[in-house]
């Protein structure tokens, strides 16, 4: 054999070994992870959507919870109303009061998911006490209504060995949250500790819509891709097909929040209308 001949050789054994172990990986994974790697390996952008349980009402939350997918959503953040959402800016911050004010709970919410069947997987997106105070078998509770995963806003990695582990061995994905300013080492760490997907946060500051994409941005991307194989998907402040765009030409994905809650004030239509004009601006549309 010769050396031509032998390096080819090498290289497809190498590039069989990769897609095994790819292929391993993938089995090995959790439901939300196998569907984020799956949309990766489509090359299809991921249009994470977020919307707040209960808002505009219960009825409007069912409604837009159903018809999210098949206006381009790829996997829904539920948020769950809070008091005190400290990490949101106006726009969530009004939603969740709204919802609150309606009666909406934890409990609430896994019933919207459990009467919505939603055709993407669901993320709880919620501040560490209400999943605190709806009891120890809250997580068990959400998988069984449906529920793919769970993201806790205020719980860093090492803050709480306990409950990070209560949360990272529960049946559901456990979506880790990685600032701009998070230096590899701690990406790394904070990484290793989640499952699904990194929400990698675009900017410093609350929640809420912006009209331009951070500059540094896709170093940050880099920075991060270097120390984590799971897919990466961006958010605050995104609010138009063209800036999911521009993010998503460095990220596998796109988080959307304020504007889609905003939408959502002026009822559903409007709401999968901006859903629309997003998946169209991730598919180049």
């Amino acid at each position: 054999m010769n050396i031509g001949a032998l390096a080819a050789t090498i290289a497809g054994t190498n590039a069989a070994i990769a897609a095994a172990t790819a292929a391993a990986r993938a089995a090995d994974a959790d439901p939300l992870t196998r569907h984020m790697r799956d949309l990766v390996a489509r090359g299809r952008k991921a249009l994470v959507c977020y919307v707040t349980a209960g808002h505009p009402d219960r009825a409007q939350s069912i409604a837009l919870l159903r018809a999210l997918a098949d206006a381009g959503c790829d996997c829904i953040e539920l948020g769950v109303p809070f008091s005190d959402p400290l990490a949101d800016g106006p726009i969530i911050q009004a939603s969740s009061q709204r919802a609150l004010e309606l009666g909406m709970t934890f409990d609430g919410a896994l019933d919207l998911v459990r009467e919505a069947k939603p055709s993407v997987p669901v993320v709880l997106f919620s501040y560490l006490n209400p999943v605190l105070n709806a009891g120890p078998d809250a997580l068990r509770r959400a998988a069984d209504a449906g529920v793919a995963g769970i993201l806790v806003t205020d719980i860093p990695v090492g803050a709480d060995a306990e409950r990070e582990a209560w949360l990272g061995d529960s049946p559901l994905s456990f979506v880790r949250l990685v600032a701009p300013t998070t230096p590899a080492s701690r990406m790394a760490a904070i990484s290793r500790t989640g499952s699904g997907f990194v929400y990698l946060i675009s900017r410093l500051g609350v929640t809420g819509v912006r009209d331009d994409v951070a500059a540094d941005l896709p170093a940050t991307i880099a920075r991060l891709r270097g120390v984590t194989t799971l897919p990466i998907c961006v958010g605050f402040g995104i609010s138009t097909g063209a800036q999911a765009a521009t993010v998503a030409a460095h990220a596998d994905g796109v988080v959307v929040g304020s504007a889609l809650v905003r939408a959502a004030e002026q009822g559903v239509d409007r709401a999968l209308a901006l859903v629309r004009e997003l998946r169209a601006g991730l598919d180049g549309r």
